[in-house]
């Protein structure tokens, strides 16, 4: 069994989050930046085996994909084409950012570092993941 990992992609930064092996838990793993995010993949799938990329659906209030999603299809036929055998799922993201501020706050992270916009990313996805092992994968 592999792992599951999400990502939170971003024009600038891509939040990146990670399941442990037995895929019980959604663990933030870091944030890269945008253009560099195929090669972490990369460097990432080297070492550690993963059965799912989960990638977050920005949609609009009205449903309507956000502006981003052009780049997100981009991203996805990139990644699908270098790893044919691992399977991508989309799992929505809306309002995670600020689930990922409140969160913080519930956590007792300072008002400094909850400014911090890779924390945030990453807590993005995070909250991608988790809710997409909640809706039974």
């Amino acid at each position: 069994m592999g792992r599951v990992i999400a990502v939170d992609y971003g024009k600038k930064r891509t939040g990146i989050a990670v399941t442990d092996v037995l895929q019980i838990t959604a663990n933030g793993l870091c944030t890269v930046e945008t253009p560099k995010l195929m090669a972490f993949l990369t460097s990432y799938l080297q070492k550690e085996s993963a059965e799912t990329l989960v990638v977050g659906a920005p949609t609009r209030m009205s449903g309507e994909p956000s502006g981003i999603e052009n780049d997100i299809k981009k991203f996805i036929a990139a990644f699908q084409k270098q790893f044919p055998e691992i399977a991508v799922a989309r799992e929505d993201e809306r309002f995670t950012s600020k689930m990922a501020v409140h969160t913080m706050i519930q956590g007792g992270v300072k008002k400094m570092k909850r400014r911090n916009k890779e924390l945030v990313d990453r807590v993005s996805a995070t909250l991608i993941l988790q809710s997409y092992l909640e809706n039974g994968l």
